[in-house]
């Protein structure tokens, strides 16, 4: 995990496989690799980070004077374990006159296994063959059948809690024994129960139990910080530091791929990057690329790959790069409840996230859009930090000085419960990025441009989440704490890329004229140049997309193996 920035020419060692990125698909691909013999160096733009020693899992609020609060490189608060954000300083991209997309970029070892919630939902078997269902978007080349073995794989390598449901478009995977409900989300059951609404235990890439050297999560909630006992699931310490450790991985730091280098025959043959610690220009030679640097980084890392066989961008003879971008769908909302008001001091221990959540339980064809979503549960007793209880005089007899503000605190601590819609984009053509003609980063690499339109399907799927919530506060005998956004405000739907599930820009496919990579993830104009993050992906889903990239990754490397060994790469 030591930074490292090997100062090669174009004449020295030739790596099996150079991978950009570190995240989930980078991590995965580095771990399948190494250790099936392979000589592997992973170009990582961030800086080292290692979450048994670097995290402030323990760090109290009142230890800093920030209080937790949000600093420029971790806008989810100073004691997040991911190093990135929305801005990164000399790291622009643009927008589109009209339109808005917000890119997140993580920078440092893991990428955005550090950040994210954990949780993990495999594709079901609608998911991927969804156009042949309702006509809309297109079927992928491969089925969950295809899949399923790895999702097995990860489950059993990675770990994950949650209950056997047998819901038909939800798999259950090879589960852990989930965490009990806490007060509130027992609450938050009955009432769904009520509403005919499915609440089963969330699905979460946290250790119940022991397994494979790791220990057991201890219920200190604080997972976002980065796990200490390593419990939770990075790429960093549960992927990168295994194939480290086999000595078959080489780890670069701060480093900035500028470009994939090809030959005259039209074969990659390694990455040029910049040494962010002198900004040096630097080159790996490799025998096999594999891009899992995120959907739009790879998309723009392909598209900045000019040369006279790929004018238009390496890879990118159907003119598909960075086309067919999709995020999740998003929405939130929160209501006070009063039967939680001056709760009784208890334990409320658990994993840093949901113990309950809500998959899709309707039928679209029923509905006025085609695609569902699923429902995040958050609330309870946390540990107070800054912002803690923000916007208390919208509670009922809120707001005040004094000690009756502080008598308030106490007595509605604990006292909200909130709920946040996560759904399905159908990929658009209004919906891609490509490069700005005039803008560069601070080493002079060309950025991207984002074009971004949601659908009415999105729309219409927004606000059903908002009636959804407003039909559970209720029958919890509560009051939201805002009112719902209207039609002007298209629901309150997120901006395009700030539930940072972006995928698709080189998507996969039977055919090359559509497509840019094969069903192995394949570039079908490079065949020694893969991706195994989300940019493959041909559609989202109603669920988190991280599992998915870790079975697709493994796939893909077991592929790449197999074909090194018969010497097709």
């Amino acid at each position: 995990m030591t930074p490292h920035a090997p100062r090669t020419t174009p004449q020295q060692k030739v790596y099996d496989v150079c991978i950009v990125g570190s995240g989930a698909g980078g991590g995965m691909a580095a771990s399948v690799l190494t250790q099936a013999g392979a000589d592997v160096i992973v170009l990582e733009a961030g800086v080292p980070w290692d979450n048994t020693k670097d995290s402030a899992m323990l760090t109290w609020p009142y230890d800093t004077e920030r209080r937790g609060a949000s600093t420029p490189e971790r806008p989810f608060g100073e004691f997040d374990a991911c190093v990135g954000g929305w801005n990164i300083e000399g790291e622009p991209y643009t927008r589109a006159p009209g339109t808005r997309f917000d890119w997140w970029r993580a920078r440092m070892v893991g990428g955005r296994t550090n950040h994210w919630g954990r949780i993990s939902l495999r594709f079901g078997p609608r998911d991927f063959r969804h156009k042949s269902l309702d006509g809309l978007g297109d079927d992928w080349p491969i089925s969950y059948d295809d899949v399923k073995p790895y999702y097995d794989r990860v489950d059993r390598l990675v770990g994950i809690f949650g209950s056997k449901e047998g819901l038909p478009n939800e798999p259950d995977g090879i589960f852990l024994p989930p965490p009990r409900a806490r007060c509130y989300e027992l609450l938050v059951k009955q009432a769904c129960a009520k509403l005919a609404i499915t609440c089963i235990p969330s699905r979460l890439s946290i250790l119940t139990r022991p397994l494979n050297g790791r220990a057991a999560c201890h219920y200190c909630g604080q997972c976002n910080r980065g796990c200490r006992s390593n419990s939770n699931f990075t790429s960093t310490n549960v992927l990168i530091a295994p194939a480290h450790a086999t000595g078959k991985l080489t780890l670069v730091t701060n480093a900035m791929a500028r470009a994939v280098t090809l030959d005259r025959s039209g074969r990659v043959t390694g990455v040029a990057y910049v040494d962010k610690t002198d900004h040096a220009d630097r080159q790996v030679r490799a025998r096999v690329v594999v891009l899992a640097a995120s959907a739009c980084e790879t998309a723009r890392l392909l598209l900045n790959s000019k040369s006279s066989l790929f004018p238009n961008g390496l890879a990118n003879s159907s003119g598909v790069v960075g086309k067919y971008l999709t995020d999740t769908t998003g929405t939130d909302m929160a209501g006070f409840i009063p039967r939680l008001a001056d709760g009784v001091p208890h334990n409320e221990d658990g994993v840093g996230g949901m113990h309950l959540y809500m998959p899709w339980w309707l039928d679209n064809a029923k509905l006025d859009f085609p695609r569902g979503y699923h429902i995040e549960v958050w609330g309870g007793r946390q540990q107070p930090s800054a912002g803690s209880m923000g916007g208390i005089q919208r509670y009922p007899g809120g707001g005040g000085y004094g000690k009756d503000l502080k008598d308030m605190y106490r007595r509605y601590y604990g006292a909200v419960v909130g709920f946040s819609g996560r759904g399905e984009q159908i990929p658009n053509d209004d919906c891609y990025c490509e490069i700005d003609p005039v803008t560069v980063d601070r080493w002079g690499i060309p950025v991207l441009r984002f074009h971004w339109k949601w659908s009415d399907h999105e729309i219409k799927q927004v606000k059903h989440m908002h009636e959804t919530f407003q039909a559970i506060i209720h029958e919890l005998g509560g009051t939201p704490l805002w009112p719902m956004p209207g039609a002007d405000d298209q629901y309150g739907i997120a901006p395009g890329g700030r539930i940072i599930h972006e995928l698709g820009g080189t998507r996969m496919g039977d055919d090359p004229k559509t497509s840019v990579l094969n069903r192995w993830c394949q570039a079908h104009d490079v065949r020694n140049l893969f991706v195994t993050d989300g940019g493959p992906f041909v559609s989202q889903a109603d669920k988190n997309p991280t599992w998915t990239i870790l079975a697709l990754a493994w796939r893909t490397s077991e592929y790449i193996v197999d074909r090194m060994k018969r010497g097709d790469l």
